[in-house]
């Protein structure tokens, strides 16, 4: 059973299409109302910021299909701006929806594969956790956050043979890029090697590869899907 927070669009929902294509049952969340996808998965609204709403949605869907297996820590946000005009709730947002939130449902899923005796969680990151781009401490913050705690949470549970990842996407063409403008997403394409932006759809199948049984011998990694953007680092 996969869980995918921040599915209804973009990464999440490239994530969401893989795993009902391969025949899992798949639930997903996101901040509003979900819309009816139509194939079979669960649409859950839940805040990842909210604990009561994490349990709301981990209870309705150990409800209807059982334990979560596969976690796929997705839902996330930017707040964009220069360090001299960035508030504390520019700051705190982007932190407690990103790296927080993260926290909060991988605590949740735990507990349960820890009873399976298995289990698989990958973080989205970003490339942004390395290179580090202008106007977004906050996001790169939270985004580094979660590869330090992937690791530590991988050593806990490595002996239940649950396994905790990192993917590191780097500039996707989503509509969380848009803000940018076209002159911005320019640049950051010349900084890209293969020189072009990647697809929703090649982010998820990275993330399904770390959650297949061929990746069962790989806990606390870091998987870059940046067409080279941050390689090296």
């Amino acid at each position: 059973m996969v869980l995918v927070t921040g599915g209804s669009r973009g990464i999440g929902a490239a994530c969401v299409t893989w795993f009902v294509a391969n025949g899992d049952r798949v639930a997903f969340t996101s901040r509003s109302e979900p819309a009816d996808r139509g194939d079979g998965s669960l649409g859950l609204r839940c805040d990842v910021g909210v604990p009561e709403q994490i349990e709301a949605a981990f209870g309705a869907v150990e409800e209807r299909f059982g334990p979560v297996e596969v976690l796929v820590s997705n839902a996330g946000v930017t707040r964009d701006t220069l360090l001299v005009r960035m508030g504390e709730e520019a700051w705190a947002e982007v932190i407690d929806t990103n790296l927080s939130g993260g926290y909060r449902v991988a605590r949740r899923a735990v507990s349960k594969m820890l009873r399976l005796h298995r289990g698989r969680i990958i973080f989205v990151s970003s490339v942004g956790a390395f290179i580090g781009l202008p106007g977004q401490a906050n996001y790169a913050a939270s985004k580094a956050g979660l590869v330090g705690m992937a690791r530590a949470i991988a050593r806990e549970v490595a002996s239940r043979a649950i396994t905790v990842n990192v993917v590191a996407p780097g500039l996707v063409a989503t509509d969380m890029i848009e803000p940018l403008g076209a002159e911005r997403i320019d640049q950051m394409r010349a900084m890209v090697p293969l020189g072009r932006t990647a697809t929703a759809e090649e982010v998820a199948e990275a993330v399904a590869f770390l959650a297949s049984d061929g990746a069962g011998y790989i806990t606390g990694a870091v998987l870059p899907v940046d067409g080279g953007m941050g390689m090296g680092l």
